[in-house]
């Protein structure tokens, strides 16, 4: 009751520009909060600093070593090539990690890749059941650009393969809980991202997303995942 009187309150009167959540260089106002209520889209703010929260977890002993690029990592990417994305890795050494999360905005719509390193997939998740064929091979081609430039080592794609040996990538259809509304895409991809870094079945349904919703909303003010 403590938790649904703190949510109702974030949700309650106030500034839009209120901030109710400060974290790794992220500020979250009561304007992004709302995001979280039933059927809006989820901003750029939730998914980002929800991405940090499950970063943050990962450090702890028992869970996959977990990388998270934000939101504007994939635009950047597409638009500049390598290039412009060299840098977003200082102090970072993807290779050393067990999962990369990278969170996707498709004009209207939030989508998941994942980079498996330790098994060397690439996974695309996506809540309507889209392809994204050429998603994959771009953060493939990223993979071989930043193994290169950061370890002066050629990536063998041909170990990449999965499922199919004729493409390096594994598209998951509907083994993969989907969304039934035009708006909870954002909030699907947070959960596949949280499932995925706990190395769980995603198992929860379109039922559960009004609680995921609520939920999401204290742990990003309370900076803790429960």
């Amino acid at each position: 009751q403590a938790m649904e009187r703190e949510v109702s309150a974030a949700f309650g009167k106030g500034k839009p520009d209120d901030v109710l959540s400060s974290a790794f260089k992220l500020k979250v106002t009561r304007e992004d909060i709302c995001t979280l209520q039933h059927l809006r889209w989820l901003n750029d703010e939730v998914i980002n600093f929800y991405m940090n929260l499950l970063v943050e977890r990962s450090k702890k002993e028992g869970y996959p070593a977990l990388h998270a690029f934000n939101t504007f990592f994939y635009p950047k990417l597409c638009s500049g090539g390598y290039k412009a994305v060299r840098r977003w890795t200082r102090g970072v050494d993807l290779f050393k990690q067990d999962l990369i999360l990278v969170p996707i905005h498709l004009t209207a719509h939030w989508t998941l890749l994942v980079i498996e390193i330790r098994k060397k997939t690439i996974k695309y998740f996506d809540s309507l059941g889209q392809k994204g064929d050429n998603i994959c091979k771009t953060l493939l081609q990223y993979l071989q650009e930043e193994s290169r430039e950061k370890r002066n080592l050629e990536l063998t794609v041909s170990e990449w393969t999965l499922r199919n040996p004729k493409f390096p990538f594994l598209y998951i259809p509907q083994e993969i809980p989907q969304q039934t509304n035009g708006s909870d895409c954002g909030v699907f991809v947070c959960k596949y991202a949280d499932f995925i870094s706990r190395d769980k079945p995603i198992t929860f349904t379109q039922e559960h997303m009004p609680y995921f919703r609520r939920r999401m909303v204290w742990e990003i003010i309370h900076q803790q995942l429960l």
